[in-house]
């Protein structure tokens, strides 16, 4: 347990020093045998240690004095939905909630967009925060997916672990940025869906795979 603790307090950390989300916005999360780990309610993460993370079981109950992020529902959602999601993060980064904030996913204006696992990178519907609406309408836009956006709200990535969710989420800001920059000028050119359907093959086998 104290390893895992410890794996999310240094994800939170790592989001903090690149200002992902800034203040006690966002939270993140890491699954633990019948469980999982969450950053508390309303604390910034500079201030956070390892002994302040929340374990919630899969019945949605929290252990220990502190209240879970407002956003457990989600998080207990996809881990229920998700065997490959070992890690959670959600953040409010600045141009993907831009985008959000105007309902739009990210296309395929780039072939990176498939680190996401699909063609595109959807954007799910607005819901009050906190509410299993809102968890009901991210696990719809995450189908075949790794990560989304949440309308007028953020961005949910997963991972196998804690920091390879938030290395994806890094990745989502980024598209985010280079897709509205390049709307400012002129506008992308939009991958195929056979071309995005090659570059999700060869995602498959790129990088180092284990042996």
């Amino acid at each position: 347990m104290a390893d895992a603790r410890t794996e999310l307090l240094a994800a939170c950390q790592a989001m903090n020093a690149v200002r992902l989300s800034p203040g006690t916005s966002g939270n993140l999360s890491v699954r633990d045998g019948e469980g999982y780990w969450i950053t508390p309610s309303g604390v910034a993460y500079d201030t956070l240690s390892a002994d302040m993370m929340v374990f919630m079981d899969m019945d949605g109950k929290a252990e220990g004095d502190l209240k879970p992020s407002s956003e457990w529902r989600f998080h207990l959602d996809i881990y229920r939905a998700r065997d490959d999601a070992g890690g959670i993060c959600h953040t409010h980064s600045t141009h993907a909630t831009a985008l959000a904030c105007r309902g739009e996913g990210i296309p395929a204006f780039h072939y990176m967009v498939a680190a996401a696992g699909g063609r595109d990178i959807r954007c799910a519907p607005y819901r009050t925060f906190a509410t299993q609406d809102l968890s009901d309408v991210a696990l719809e836009a995450l189908q075949d997916r790794r990560a989304c956006l949440l309308s007028n709200h953020g961005v949910i990535a997963l991972g196998a672990s804690v920091a390879k969710a938030l290395k994806l989420a890094q990745e989502v800001e980024t598209l985010a940025e280079q897709y509205i920059l390049s709307r400012q000028i002129g506008g992308p050119t939009i991958l195929s869906d056979a071309e995005m359907d090659v570059v999700l093959e060869k995602f498959g086998t790129y990088g180092q795979q284990p042996k």
